[in-house]
């Protein structure tokens, strides 16, 4: 995301973007009004401050022009944050992206206990995944305990999160995967092209259907 101030002046002054000096002018005026410390009835220093701030801002044409250039990709991103979450499979998406870092992590486990470790990079490539996107799965999944930094630096499932996918039979099979999924990728100089038996369980249903 792009790292731009989250201060809406604008909005703190309650005008439009397109107000001019003189209705900045004045509607500060009367919210400065208000909100000073000095009113003993609706006095309210921080909530001052905060106008002040905006006004000092916006009554500079060169301030108000340098944050209006922040101010615009700080409305794109809004949008493309609501655009993103209108989606009506965004959800579902989320879950089966998840379901994938687990069903990999799982079998990288059972390959090697004890250098069970994937990267991010790995995880983007393999599953179709922006890096920026796979970092909100794997918070997600670290903070619910069913994942865990290893000490290089990657990946590795814990035996909650083994749990979680033997109660929930969530390790994926071959026709319910992500676009790249069953392609082979390498960590470690090792392929992690699955063993025979956990290509048996990622292609057994498919198998069942091409029956």
């Amino acid at each position: 995301m792009v790292n731009v101030s989250t201060n809406d002046y604008y909005e703190d002054l309650q005008i439009s973007p397109n107000a001019d000096t003189e209705m900045i002018e004045r509607v500060f005026r009367i919210l400065a009004k208000r909100y000073h410390p000095d009113n003993a009835e609706t006095g309210n220093a921080e909530k001052f401050n905060v106008l002040y701030k905006a006004y000092q801002v916006l009554s500079d044409p060169e301030k108000r022009a340098a944050f209006d250039a922040k101010y615009e990709q700080l409305r794109t991103e809004r949008w493309k944050i609501v655009e993103e979450a209108s989606q009506s499979d965004g959800f579902e998406q989320d879950e089966r992206i998840r379901q994938g870092v687990l069903s990999l992590l799982y079998v990288a486990r059972r390959q090697d206990a004890l250098n069970p470790g994937m990267g991010i990079m790995e995880f983007e490539k393999v599953l179709g995944c922006p890096q920026h996107h796979m970092e909100f799965h794997l918070w997600y999944l670290k903070e619910k305990g069913w994942i865990v930094r290893t000490d290089t630096g990657g990946y590795a499932i814990t035996a909650d999160g083994v749990d979680k996918m033997a109660k929930n039979d969530l390790l994926l099979r071959k026709d319910r995967l992500l676009p790249g999924i069953g392609e082979t990728s390498e960590r470690r100089g090792a392929s992690m092209d699955p063993s025979p038996d956990d290509k048996t369980l990622l292609s057994s249903e498919g198998e069942q259907e091409s029956n």
